[in-house]
């Protein structure tokens, strides 16, 4: 039999956290002079980050529902499907994954060596919701093979079920109820929204802060606020705050973790402490968790780009294509062009008659379409095709995605067309969400 008094386990399964076997809590000192603040060490779990929690909850849940289960097909930024390949290596089963090929080479690497058939897609580092090229879109497509699953982490309820079952409890317990804060970085919103729910029924008072980083983002299983306004899970009504933070003291902070506190904490854990040190006070009575989610190893390509001065140079290899660099830059210069434009903006000049084309597909438009808007997909603007384009290459013409990504794209074939006044909605149909305009 397994015994958590002894750390004998009859499975690695029985490793995973509990309220009776949690991760471990360590107070920051250095951090923190006279407030109590303890970082959650959730890599100390079986499988290395805070989504073993999911990945095993998610596999409990479909097995006690009567799922069938033979293969499983999951989107990931990583860590939920490094567990979930764990976990069905474990229950024999075949994991496949699908995510972004932004997604640091570590993780990736991690993945085949245990086993994952994956897919590599362009999509942001968090799997974008109504991306068809993403890695969302990729595994449902998958998950319509014949003895395929999709358990879905970004919509499945057993995400913060999870977290409601084990990190509350074990964090009520490790702080003996006087837990006064409790801090999360934002990516699916499974561990700020269930562990929240479970503290906050225990004490209204606990004060539950969610921090996320800026759009453009380089930090891997977390969202920026017009990903998160897509969320099946972003409940900012029940959170008492909600921090955006920097790359820049997400990274620094998370250095000065390896150096002052000789914690191996990851990029999203720098992103949490950096929220927590603006939102709590350093002061008597004060007893706050902050969720480390994963260690510093599966992100060191990640860490020579913000912390360069740390690495050696090294020769960068010649590319298969040597321009397709200046087309990459072209697509970063536009990023900040005077062609791009808010959607605030963008909602005036559609009410004023200026064109709006929406380059999405059109089964994307299904799930939120802005009213008034042209569909006129980026695969046929491609194919030089431009009807419900303006005629006249001088007039002005909007163009706007799901997240601004292909609408630049469509910026720059439309100007190589001629059309001189063509701009690029910014942050796309999710920041027009996210503004409160019109949707249907």
């Amino acid at each position: 039999m397994s015994d958590n008094a002894k750390r004998t386990y009859e499975s690695v399964l029985d490793l995973l956290p509990s309220e009776l076997n949690p991760t471990p809590l360590v107070r920051l000192s250095h951090f923190f002079k006279t407030a109590k603040v303890y970082a959650k060490l959730e890599w100390l779990g079986p499988f290395g980050s805070v989504k073993d929690r999911v990945a095993a909850n998610l596999v409990r849940d479909a097995r006690e529902r009567g799922v069938p289960i033979q293969n499983l097909v999951e989107p990931t930024s990583g860590n939920t499907g490094i567990g979930l390949a764990l976990v069905s290596n474990a229950l024999g089963y075949h994991f496949a994954a699908t995510l972004s090929k932004a997604i640091p080479a570590e993780k990736r690497a991690a993945l085949r060596l245990f086993g994952t058939e994956l897919y590599e897609l362009s999509d942001d580092l968090c799997p974008m919701p109504g991306a068809p090229e993403g890695a969302m879109s990729k595994a449902e497509e998958l998950a319509e093979r014949p003895g395929w699953t999709e358990l879905n982490q970004y919509k499945n309820p057993a995400n913060p079920e999870a977290h409601y079952r084990t990190t509350g409890p074990e964090v009520w317990r490790q702080t003996d109820g006087q837990i006064t804060h409790f801090v999360a970085s934002l990516g699916t919103c499974g561990t700020i929204t269930g562990t929240g729910r479970y503290l906050k029924e225990r004490n209204p008072e606990v004060k539950v802060i969610g921090v996320h980083p800026p759009t453009g983002h380089d930090i891997p299983g977390v969202r920026a606020l017009r990903a998160l306004a897509l969320t099946d899970f972003f409940k900012p009504e029940e959170y008492d705050a909600v921090v955006e933070i920097p790359d820049e003291d997400s990274y620094a902070t998370c250095h000065r973790l390896h150096i002052e506190e000789s914690i191996i904490a990851g990029p999203s854990s720098g992103l949490a402490l950096a929220g927590a040190l603006r939102e709590i006070p350093d002061e008597e009575g004060v007893v706050a968790v902050v969720v480390f989610p994963d260690n510093a190893f599966k992100y060191v390509s990640a860490f020579r780009r913000h912390l360069s001065q740390l690495f050696p140079p090294e020769d960068a290899p010649a590319p298969a294509n040597p321009f397709a660099a200046h087309l990459e830059a072209a697509y970063r210069h536009a990023e900040h062009g005077p062609d791009v434009v808010t959607v605030a903006a963008a909602a005036q000049a559609l009410d004023s008659g200026v064109p709006l084309v929406d380059v999405r597909n059109p089964e994307e438009l299904a799930a939120a379409a802005i009213p008034g808007a042209v569909n006129v997909p980026l695969s046929k603007l491609s194919a030089g095709k431009t009807k419900g384009l303006p005629k006249d290459k001088e007039a002005e013409v909007l163009l706007i995605c799901a997240a601004g990504v292909r609408s630049l794209y469509a910026l720059l074939e439309l100007k190589a067309m001629g059309y001189k006044n063509a701009k690029s909605v910014a942050g796309g149909v999710a920041a027009w969400s996210a503004a409160g305009l019109p949707l249907k």
